[in-house]
């Protein structure tokens, strides 16, 4: 059964925890659906994971739709969430509307996700009142990262934890069916999650929240350039893909592959005629 809205409120109101991975391709989103992960994230991580930038920042309104156009024809039960990349949004409330429109039709995505809180709250219910569901996004919001001097933990102090908190509540105001809480200390994650009525999404951010997202590079071990903290590594198939791909090249230059079995047959009658 597909995943929607509906499907995260209920989960809300019955306090069923709610299960989110990345995606950036169709094979990728066919095994995570068939796993019964409940939504898909086109993030705009794939700047780091799967282009090799440095940050998300140089994520492009393009790059988003031709990922998520693969991806949503992969998830035919999970909900597909597209990341509104850096600038789509920031500059007024008719860019953000216009490229969220871009990401729903032309990308094909269920939802859009975009950083910030107060200060993004006006875009948010544009967004929605155009009949897009919004996920917002607080915490560490990656696509600030120069802003934040790095990879920080966010809302530590009295000031900040009370600025994510009004966050939190705008966003939900504003009409977002769900915010991701990034890098947050559990307890100021929990206690946000208490007091909202739509579905919090952790990622570093505890065990409290409403449902838990994680970056599949990651946790899989495929992307080595650096693993946050809050990342749990349920296998290592980055290395067991490099062994594969060794054995792959020996294979090649010894000629052990392709063997008898992995070649298809002709009658020798026709070859010795082209001779």
């Amino acid at each position: 059964m597909k995943n929607t809205v509906l499907t995260f409120a209920k989960a809300k109101e019955e306090k069923t925890k709610l299960s989110m991975l990345t995606a950036y391709d169709y094979s990728t989103a066919r095994l995570i659906n068939d796993a019964g992960i409940n939504s898909i994230l086109v993030g705009d991580s794939l700047g780091n994971v799967v282009l090799g930038y440095e940050d998300t920042v140089s994520v492009t309104v393009e790059d988003i739709i031709h990922h998520t156009k693969a991806v949503s024809r992969g998830a035919k039960d999970a909900l597909v969430i597209a990341d509104m990349p850096f600038m789509s949004y920031q500059t007024c409330v008719y860019d953000a509307v216009v490229n969220a429109g871009r990401l729903m039709k032309e990308g094909r995505a269920n939802a859009v996700k975009l950083e910030g809180g107060v200060e993004v709250a006006d875009r948010i219910k544009a967004i929605v009142d155009a009949g897009i569901p919004v996920c917002a996004h607080i915490g560490l919001t990656p696509q600030s990262i120069n802003a934040f001097g790095g990879h920080k933990v966010q809302g530590k102090t009295e000031k900040a934890a009370k600025k994510l908190l009004e966050d939190a509540l705008a966003v939900e105001k504003a009409g977002a069916f769900a915010v991701v809480i990034e890098a947050v200390p559990e307890k100021l994650a929990t206690l946000i999650t208490k007091k909202l009525n739509i579905v919090t999404i952790g990622i570093g951010a505890g065990n409290g929240c409403d449902g838990q997202v994680l970056v599949y590079q990651d946790m899989l071990g495929m992307f080595s350039d650096f693993t946050p903290k809050f990342v749990k590594k349920y296998a290592n198939i980055g290395e067991m893909m490099t062994n594969v791909f060794k054995k792959y090249d020996e294979e090649v230059k010894s000629c052990a592959f392709p063997a008898k079995e992995h070649t298809f047959k002709i009658d020798d009658d026709i070859i010795e005629k082209l001779y």
